[in-house]
Order: C-alpha cells, then sequence, then structure tokens
C-alpha cells in the first residue's frame, strides 16, 4: 500500500498557519469501501487508512518511509502568493473597483 507525504493547506476559514507547518505521511485506501448489509454504513477492512503520522520535516517523513519499508510518493507544498492590502485601501480615489455600499 502506497503512502504519501505531503505538507497539508490551510483551510478556506483558516487565516492563520497553525496546522500547515508539519509534514503528514498518509496511507491511500487498499481496498474498496463496502455499503454493511445489516445498518447500511460504510466500512472498510483497512485500518491504516484512518493512520496519519506526521513529522517536522520532508526528510524525516522519507527517512521513517525507506526505514519501514514503505513504498511512497512525495507532494510538494504549493505556496500561494498572498495578497497584501491595508484597509485604508479600500477607500482610495484610484481604486481600480467600483464603490458602492
Amino acid at each position: 500500500m502506497p503512502a504519501r507525504i505531503y505538507k497539508p493547506a490551510k483551510g478556506a476559514t483558516q487565516s492563520g498557519l497553525a496546522r500547515t507547518k508539519l509534514w503528514l505521511l498518509e496511507f491511500d485506501s487498499d481496498s474498496a469501501r463496502e455499503i454493511e448489509p445489516l445498518m447500511g454504513w460504510t466500512s472498510s477492512g483497512d485500518t491504516r487508512q484512518q493512520l496519519k503520522l506526521r513529522f517536522d520535516t520532508r526528510e524525516e517523513a522519507v527517512a521513517y518511509a525507506e526505514r519501514e519499508g514503505i513504498a511512497y510518493r512525495v507532494e510538494e507544498p504549493h505556496e500561494g502568493a498572498r495578497r497584501t492590502m491595508s484597509y485604508s485601501d479600500n477607500f482610495k480615489f484610484n481604486r481600480t473597483g467600483p464603490w458602492t455600499h
């Protein structure tokens, strides 16, 4: 079962970078999920997909995967460009967008 090593992106409602500094090692699902016939719940016999290992650096995560013999792939993080704008820029006379209330 291959594993995925990645750095998680911040959520849409998150303004800070709190949970984006660690690298995660997450296992891909080995078998498809099944619908349990009695209750209709979704189930799986694969317990490794519930496991998330956290590492401080990418090199630590790769070293762990190689030491344990886990097939892995590394997904590099995409650093988005931050748009900096001050509150007073909303009231400029040379504003590009229309001012409406």
